[in-house]
């Protein structure tokens, strides 16, 4: 009979070491001198250390050391006979048991010795009879504690006979005693006692919750066959991970193995014969050098004998699909719930293999990185002190690595400080052969073209973007499909959607492959060292050998001097990157014509030399140089890919341009005497990024252009008076910056730019005419600058033909910042999906076009920001439209989902009227169009009065009078009903200074809900800047959205408001807003001011938080040029091409 050996708990097993292999649980009188005795000196003969009690058991109580060798037993053997039960002691053991096989996942093997399992099951036959004897004395019982006592312990008996009853064992019927005892010894020995547990490691730090992880992912409950691949970089700790799943798992199996170092035992001659061999052995017993003698008669020997068993099997350090295919070649091959895990570096080999799940092994986090190193350097807690500093940087370098973590550890340990800095700084320079070694072994199993682009990106193009990478590679004849191989062996990685990124170990063993080369640097393939450069360059040594040269830019006390003899020996060079200002004699005899990246700045040559043949260039950088192609040397790079020519002051004219059909990015910005552009750089098919901005003297540009694939186009400050017309589509840019240019209006054929979503024409002193007709079919508008356009007095323009389709909900929501337009009278018109609008500054603008239906909800449902600041004639006009709303709008909930932020931002605007002094028509105003509200705005407008009366607790500040904050604290009642219900913050500044509101924050129990920038749950949707004079800022929060922050207590909730940074505020306050119908509710809400932050006057609600650190200094905002968006930052083509903007 086969018998399961199997864990009650999914918990990972204990790692101790067991004092024995078997503990033997027996009645004496049955079989003592008989059967339990030849199966214990069987187990012995076989090697098996067991437990037996040979001593004659009296009492109920079991002695302590029989509970000790319970615990301390690999396995339990309980031998079922017929007066089994008869003895308290054995129940007891039995029970004892159990607990073991629960709690330290003991395996429990039953042999049922001339007994029915089912009597035990059911407690019939002689356990039925024993069970009732025992209860009989239980009831003889005279002392109530006793015998309540004595028939728990009973209850325990009978749950535990119906568990182990139900356990799959051995069980004797009719034969003999001999054969069965021998079939129960081979069981345990040849599949038990063989999982012993392999050494994990020393010290494995970090393991726990990646075993979680993986238990998750194998779920071995499940009845199906599952395949799971643990993949990451060498060293990073995949075989420690797998040794520890192993250890935790494989008792719940019928058989289990651990093939490890499959890489390197593949590679003997008969090498996946043995393993296979291997797996046989030890799943199925016998030797394993007698089952197969070639690898085609293994896999089918594999499918035949494993197909109805449930293994376990984990296949170590495996490189090749072959080793999958021969070793765990299909699901069919293993019986139902058997589990396959292999351990790789080559993500490939799994994905081939088509694995069902795989597990990326992470490196470690910064503390687990730290004991783990600890673990390894010091021998005490003690010794650590002196060292944390150098242990940190330790733990920088090693980037989580655990390997690297524990070679360093050992090899610094016992070490002074000054022999630890000198041995830290050795490391870096020269890292652990051991380290190297094992990390070497991914690059030594890659083909020659793809440890070529292993060592361009470790040397040269750390960090670049992937697309660029791919494009060099591609020049250097080299297969792209590098970047995906390197990445499914962990070697390198792409971050941050697509920058090529390598660990700093791996890029530093690329560079020691490369200094190993030669001792003399002129003779390797690649040089980057400045000291290797230097010598290269002085004493003109390089050779054929290098293909590659970086300059970084970094201190070097010489000069690095260039001779027109410098390059001559350098015939295969393919990559020049000058990052470091060099001097010459102004040129060079020779270049190479093999050269595909060319990244100079600062380049002094005067001419490039005559036979220098350009074509095969891919990259062509070379800003603020004095150097260009004469005639029709730029036109043959029909490879290029990336000009740049930034900040070329010799530069005046970009020549014709038309064979570079490949061009993807052109740098020509702060070219200040560019005054022209060959019209075939407006036919450049697969240009997508072109920058011009700050060529001061650039008047034209094209009369036409027609590129396809242009994203970004940036002519800013450039004194522009046309944009060119458009010829056809050009679906795919998506921002045009026209910012400070000179242009008066935008061509209608700027309609052919369909996927536009960022137009900025700020600073365009001379725009008058922008009809909304050429925005006819920009549905993807979603930034219009037109700040500081000092001419525009009427947007939009012509609005009277405004077309229909503009009024499309397929439109996406659209931000427009008229900011400081002067001359701006109206606001004649603008689409429903207007999602923010600023028209701060606009001392001319009167009148906002359908104010009224704004204010109903039927106009602009998506307006979520309006900026009124400094409108001072728009404000005194929006008094009379809000008024005459205050009698058409329901208080109820009924047009909460058609308001919109306008109404509640043209309510509030009614404040800054000095006609308007009565705090009640305020209110009611507010509260009309907050209690229809289920989410949050706010407003600044400007203001001379402090915080309205009627807020329920407010709080008046003098100067200075508070460095940090305030405090307000509201009790709300259990029964209190959010719908319909918020919370009103309000704060005044001072009239005759000037405040950022990005400075102020508002927490609710500590949840920062308030901040101008994104760290808190909500953040200012249009960006606030300085105010002059006194403004009042109010912010409206629904408490639906505040229900997570609140503090529940047996009477109700506890809602505290905190106004940090709040230096320079004059007043700030907070309400409940409620409709009135609720007035029984508002008298229950009860709002405490704290006249401190550290002092709070209900200690019951609040504890002290005189701790509060005082909130981080933010720099303010300069007064020029400011830009009013907040989600600008990330969508402008280039930092600087905000220019004039401060950022906070």
């Amino acid at each position: 009979m086969t018998t399961q050996f199997r864990a009650s708990s999914s918990s990972p097993a204990p790692t101790n070491s067991w004092s024995y292999d078997v503990f033997l649980s027996f009645r004496g009188v049955d079989t003592r001198d008989t059967f339990t005795d030849h199966l214990n000196k069987s187990l012995v003969r076989k090697g098996v250390r067991t437990f037996i009690d040979d001593e004659l058991r009296r009492g109920e109580n079991i002695s302590a050391a029989l509970i000790k060798a319970i615990e301390e037993s690999k396995i339990s053997v309980i031998v079922f006979s017929e007066n089994y039960a008869s003895s308290k002691w054995c129940l007891e053991e039995l029970v004892k048991i159990l607990q073991c096989k629960a709690s330290r996942n003991q395996i429990v093997y039953p042999i049922f010795y001339k007994v029915d399992p089912s009597d035990i099951r059911k407690q019939t036959g002689s356990f039925g009879k024993a069970l009732a004897k025992h209860e009989r004395r239980f009831k003889d019982e005279k002392d109530e504690c006793e015998f309540k006592d004595k028939m728990v312990k009973l209850q325990r008996w009978r749950k535990a006979l119906r568990e182990a009853g139900n356990l799959s064992g051995q069980h004797l019927s009719d034969r003999y005693e001999s054969e069965f005892i021998h079939e129960i010894v081979e069981e345990i020995s040849t599949k038990v006692l063989k999982l012993t547990p392999l050494h994990v490691a020393n010290n494995p730090v970090g393991i726990d919750s990646r075993l979680q992880d993986i238990f998750e992912l194998l779920d071995v409950g499940q009845s199906n066959v599952q395949t799971l691949g643990i993949w990451g970089i060498g060293g990073i700790g995949k075989t420690t991970i797998a040794k520890a799943v192993y250890n935790s798992i494989a008792h719940k199996f019928d058989g289990s193995c651990f093939l490890a170092d499959v890489r390197k035992e593949s590679l003997i001659q008969g090498g996946l014969v043995q393993l296979q061999n291997i797996i046989f052995s030890k799943i199925l017993g016998g030797n394993p050098s007698n089952n197969v003698i070639n690898r085609h008669e293994g896999i089918g020997v594999l499918k035949q004998r494993l197909s109805k068993k449930k293994i376990l099997l984990i296949l170590d350090d495996v490189d090749h699909l072959d080793q999958l295919r021969e070793l765990a070649g299909r699901s069919e091959w293993f019986g139902s719930g058997s589990r396959v895990i292999i351990t790789t570096r080559d993500k490939h080999c799994l994905t081939a293999h088509e694995v069902d799940h795989i597990y990326e092994v992470k490196i470690l986090n910064k503390e687990d990185a730290l004991e783990l190193f600890n673990c390894n350097a010091f021998k005490d807690e003690s010794q650590r002190k002196d060292f944390v500093e150098l242990a940190n940087d330790v733990i920088l370098y090693a980037k989580g690595i655990p390997l690297v973590l524990e070679v360093l550890g050992s090899c610094l340990r016992g070490t002074s400080m000054d022999q630890w800095q000198d041995a830290v700084e050795y490391y870096k320079r020269c890292p652990d052969q051991k380290i190297q070694e094992t990390l070497k072994r991914s690059y030594e199993s890659l083909e020659k073209s793809m440890k070529d682009v292993f060592l361009h990106i470790a040397c040269f193009f750390k960090g670049y973007p992937k697309s660029q990478v791919i494009d060099i590679l591609r020049g250097c004849d080299l297969n792209p499909y590098g970047i995906e191989m390197l990445t499914e062996r962990a070697l390198i990685s792409i971050v941050e959607g697509d920058k090529v990124w390598m660990h700093d170990i791996l890029e530093d063993m690329g560079k020691e492959i490369v200094c190993q080369e030669s001792p003399m640097p002129g003779e390797r393939s690649r040089l980057w060292l400045i000291e290797d450069v230097y010598d290269v360059f002085e004493k003109n040594r390089g050779t054929s050998k290098v293909k590659g040269i970086m300059i970084p830019d970094k201190y070097f006390p010489k000069r690095i001097r260039l001779t027109d003899k410098s390059f001559k020996g350098m015939k295969n060079l393919q990559i020049l990157i000058v990052r470091k200002t060099i001097t010459d004699g102004g040129s060079v005899d020779y270049l190479s014509n093999e050269l595909r990246v060319l990244d100079w700045s600062c380049c002094p040559l005067l001419s490039f030399p005559s036979e220098f043949d350009p074509q095969k260039l891919v990259i062509f950088n070379m800003p603020a140089s004095r150097t260009f192609f004469q005639g029709d040397q730029l036109k043959i790079m029909r490879h290029l890919k990336s000009l740049n020519l930034a900040c070329c002051k010799s530069l005046t004219r970009i020549p014709d341009l038309s064979g570079l059909t490949n061009l993807v990015q052109m740098d020509l910005r702060y070219c200040a005497n560019l005054v022209e552009v060959h019209s075939s750089v407006g036919r450049l098919g697969k240009l997508v990024s072109f920058h011009l901005g700050f060529c001061s003297r650039l008047m034209m540009f094209q009369t036409t252009i027609n590129l396809t694939s242009l994203v970004n186009l940036n002519l800013s400050d450039c004194p522009l008076e046309f944009f060119p017309e458009i010829e056809s589509q050009m679906k795919s840019l998506k921002s045009l910056s026209l910012s400070r240019t000179r242009i008066k209006q935008l061509p209608s054929s700027v309609g052919y730019l369909t996927s536009l979503e960022n137009l900025k024409l700020d600073g365009c002193y001379n725009l008058t005419n922008l009809p909304w007709s050429i925005f006819y079919n920009l549905q993807h508008l979603q930034f219009v600058d037109l700040q500081k356009c000092y001419e525009l007095v009427t947007f939009p323009t012509e609005s009277e033909s405004l077309p229909p389709r503009l009024y499309s909900t397929n439109w996406a929501s659209v931000r427009v910042n008229l900011s400081n337009c002067r001359k701006l009278q109206e606001i004649s018109a603008f689409p429903r999906e207007i999602d923010c609008l600023i028209v701060r500054g606009c001392v001319s603008l009167e009148r906002i076009s359908k104010l009224t239906k704004i204010l109903e909800g039927k106009e602009s449902k998506m307006l979520c920001c309006i900026d009124l600041s400094y409108c001072e004639r728009l404000c005194h006009n929006l008094v009379y439209n809000v008024a005459k709303m205050k009698t058409k709008m329901p208080l109820s909930s009924s047009s909460s989902s058609s308001l919109d932020s306008l109404g509640e931002l043209a309510a509030e605007a009614q404040q800054i009227l000095k006609e308007v002094e009565a705090d009640q028509e305020l209110k009611a105003l507010l509260s009309l169009f907050l209690s229809c509200r289920e989410s949050e705005f706010q407003v600044v407008f400007p203001a001379s009065a402090p915080v309205p009366n009627w807020f329920t607790c407010r709080m008046d500040l003098k100067p200075k009078q508070f460095i940090n904050g305030y405090k307000f604290c509201i009790e709300i009642p259990r029964y209190f009903k959010w719908e319909n219900k918020g919370l009103a913050l309000c704060a005044q500044t001072w009239k005759d200074k000037k405040f950022f509101f990005q400075h102020l924050k508002v927490y609710v129990n500590d949840v920062c809900i308030y901040y101008y920038k994104k760290e808190g749950d909500y953040f200012l949707r249009c960006a606030l800047t300085e105010l002059d004079g006194g403004h009042v800022w109010v912010y409206y929060i629904p408490f639906i959205t505040l229900i997570k922050s609140l503090d529940a207590y047996e009477s109700g909730y506890m809602c505290c408001i905190k106004f940090e940074s709040i230096a320079g505020i004059n007043s700030c306050g907070v309400h409940v807003l409620m409709p009135e119908d609720d007035e029984e509710v508002s008298m229950q809400v009860v709002v405490h001011q704290c006249k401190e932050i550290c002092y709070y006057s209900n200690p019951e609600f609040w504890e002290d938080d005189s701790d509060d650190q005082e909130s981080e200094d933010t720099e303010g905002l300069d007064d020029e040029e400011e830009e009013d968006w907040e989600d600008c930052d990330d969508r402008d083509l280039e930092d600087d091409e905000d220019h004039g903007t401060n950022e906070t």
